[in-house]
């Protein structure tokens, strides 16, 4: 879906959720419907729209869960991309068409992937495992979609749980964020 679509449908979302100040749930129970009970959105390290378009805080504020999706930016977040280097064979950016995946691999991406990535080794982890943790640690995220092909990436998706993020290392991994966008 186009960006705009989807800032589009935020916002619908979000005009729903703040209809009126007994909450969406006692709209939807004046009226016999079913009560919203999540929204699933693309959300990552790299992909923040959520929080910027006030889906995270519409979700807190009404009782609603947050399943991101796409948490590894199409990949990106993996680990398994280099700077200046094609994609490896049957990866989802190797089938992407040129322009997408220039885009997708840019220098300005791969600035933050690279500084995400020197963050979580100097605690002893990966950037999948902190791309994990990151998602967890948002109170209203309820589960994570985390695609995996290979059983070890099932292992070390589970592992993930296990590292609890701090406020202080979330406020760490935005600035860590924002550096890299300032090279």
């Amino acid at each position: 879906m186009p960006l705009c679509m989807r800032a589009k449908c935020a916002r619908s979302v979000q005009q729903l959720l703040d209809r009126d100040d007994r909450g969406v749930g006692a709209h939807q129970r004046d009226h016999g419907w079913a009560r919203f009970v999540s929204v699933q959105n693309e959300y990552s390290l790299l992909r923040r729209g959520p929080e910027k378009q006030g889906v995270l805080d519409a979700c807190a504020k009404h009782d609603v869960a947050f399943i991101p999706y796409f948490p590894l930016a199409s990949g990106v977040l993996s680990g398994k991309y280099e700077r200046g280097a094609a994609p490896p064979k049957g990866t989802r950016l190797a089938g992407m068409p040129a322009d997408r995946r220039e885009q997708a691999l840019s220098d300005a991406v791969m600035d933050r992937v690279e500084a995400l990535e020197g963050w979580a080794q100097a605690r002893g982890h990966t950037l999948p495992r902190a791309r994990v943790a990151w998602l967890l640690a948002r109170p209203v995220v309820a589960s994570v979609i985390a695609g995996a092909t290979k059983p070890e990436q099932v292992t070390a998706n589970a592992a993930a749980t296990t590292w609890q993020l701090t406020p202080e290392d979330l406020a760490e991994i935005d600035s860590v964020i924002a550096a890299a966008k300032r090279q």
